[in-house]
């Protein structure tokens, strides 16, 4: 069996890659002039930025499908560093940046990203959309004598008609037929209209040209020096840190879509050589695009073709077919992006509301906020898996226990049964009767786990107590890797007793 026919066994189409991949490529080209104008470069950094990543993570990435490029999240971060150092430093720190995300995919550190909860990537999603949908309204402004205001009138009246019929195509177009994609016949049939009609419309030329040439390597002009170091190690990180959380939440989304998984630490290692490069060759950094992710799946683009494709014709567009491309009606692209949130937005988020945890609903509703309002996708998606993990802690400090009872021996036993870690340490002191339990206390751990130092200490404080009074405290059922902790921390703390090492205690007799 060939390759092809190997690749087609598995549902790969040929036609759908390539036109999903054009279809993406032109949504790339206003999102990365945007970027640019953002972060105060040059548009074509952002459009080379766009490709090299692009061609980089569809080859090498570890989700097929996904597309990566030049992304808001990413041009936030460095616009401060463009205005303070200017754009030599931002090619240096988008070089740091690729090395340290490298290392992380590495040391495979990647497979953190299944340590967000479900809430945070609802609310990551909810905002996202939010924040796309609201990014169209720009293209409902003028500038007039340095303000810019909203549209009135006939061009208004143009804009949302054409909008709405982009829009109408997306939707009721796979309806009929799947043999092109909805997105890409959507914006050809506007753009015939808008040309063929002779309608005065906004384009995207009139946002910037994106004619040029092919890019060059080049060296960041940049002192070889510590502090320079210093300058661009900060921003690097942040780069790094944002760009993996988005990318590999992109990876996520993506892998519920296809019902297929992604590699996280093959896209870190991935995104990290894309940004290295695209350092030398006078980039800005990106990450994985969620918006144009969608588009292309939802299009058919499931593996590597589309990525490439779309990578490979956003350059050609640079170099050879700008003029058309500066003539396709920023109306049709504002129609898909405005599709893309609505299709991003996660509407059964909504309807589970009275059916989770309260918290849940508190963290979703949080990092859609925070998206919205700071848009910065990593600082929300921290804040919603703290949050989470402290509401986690909080309810599993409340559930240690301890059964008790005396035995015929007049020894008084102490089954704990819960997790004994940091948050739960106060309740598990609280358990015990000091002054009135008999010579003998036997601690059981048969239900329970040591979780940590904290836990450890709670333990020797117990025994220290009993001690005071002359009372033995005997410690019985620690796993294995509890009695490791424990005998860790002897160095530090004094752990009284122990017994049971060879875990018979269930057959003998205690003393």
């Amino acid at each position: 069996m060939t390759l092809l026919e190997n690749l087609k066994k598995k549902g790969y189409n040929p036609k759908d890659e390539i036109l999903s991949g054009l279809t993406v490529a032109l949504a790339l080209v206003p999102e990365a002039v945007a970027f640019s104008i953002i972060a105060d470069v040059s548009p074509l950094i952002g459009l080379y930025t766009a490709f090299i990543i692009g061609i980089i993570t569809a080859v090498f990435g570890g989700r097929p499908g996904m597309i990566s490029g030049a992304t808001g999240a990413i041009a936030v971060v460095i616009a401060s560093l463009v205005a303070r150092h200017g754009v030599e430093y931002l090619f240096a720190a988008v070089v740091l940046m690729g090395i340290i995300q490298m290392l992380i995919g590495f040391f495979k550190l990647g497979k953190f990203i299944r340590l967000v909860p479900h809430p945070v990537i609802f609310g990551f999603l909810n905002g996202l959309a939010i924040v796309i949908f609201m990014a169209q309204f720009d293209q409902f402004k003028v500038e007039i004598d340095g303000a810019k205001i909203w549209m009135t009138g006939y061009p208004l009246y143009i804009m949302l008609a054409l909008v709405a019929l982009t829009m109408a195509i997306i939707y009721f177009l796979p309806k009929l037929t799947k043999v092109v994609p909805a997105s890409l016949t959507a914006i050809l049939v506007v753009w015939g209209i808008v040309f063929l009609g002779g309608i005065d419309t906004r384009t995207v030329g009139d946002i910037a040209s994106i004619a040029g040439g092919l890019p060059e390597f080049h060296i960041p002009l940049v002192p070889f020096s510590w502090d320079t170091l210093m300058i661009i190690f900060p921003y690097s990180l942040i780069m790094a840190l944002v760009g993996l959380i988005e990318s590999l939440l992109t990876l996520s989304v993506i892998d519920e879509m296809t019902e297929t998984r992604g590699k996280g630490n093959k896209e870190s290692v991935a995104q990290g050589a894309a940004n290295l490069v695209t350092g030398f060759f006078g980039g800005m950094g990106g990450c994985a695009m969620i918006g144009q992710s969608i588009i292309n799946v939802s299009s058919g683009g499931r593996f590597r073709t589309s990525g490439i494709v779309a990578a490979v014709s956003l350059l050609m567009f640079i170099l050879f077919a700008s003029p058309l491309i500066e003539m396709v009606p920023m109306a049709a692209l504002v129609g898909l992006m405005f599709m893309v949130a609505i299709g991003t937005f996660e509407w059964a988020s909504l309807r589970i509301f009275r059916r989770v945890p309260m918290i849940d609903v508190i963290v979703m509703i949080l990092v859609a906020g925070v998206t919205v309002i700071f848009h910065n996708l990593a600082v929300a998606v921290i804040i919603g898996v703290v949050i989470s993990a402290l509401a986690f802690a909080w309810e599993n400090a409340k559930r240690i226990r301890a059964r008790k009872h005396v035995d015929e021996h007049g020894y008084k036993h102490y089954e704990i049964y819960g997790p004994l870690f940091f948050g739960s340490t106060a309740a598990f002191a609280e358990k015990f009767d000091i002054q009135n339990d008999p010579e003998h206390v036997v601690i059981d751990f048969k239900e329970s786990r040591v979780a940590d130092h904290s836990a450890i200490e709670a333990i020797n404080k117990i025994t220290e107590r009993y001690q005071k009074v002359g009372k033995k405290v005997h410690l019985r059922h620690l796993s294995e890797d509890c009695r490791r902790m424990l005998d860790r921390a002897d160095a530090i703390i004094e752990i009284n007793y122990y017994e049971d090492p060879t875990y018979k205690v269930a057959t003998d007799q205690v003393g």
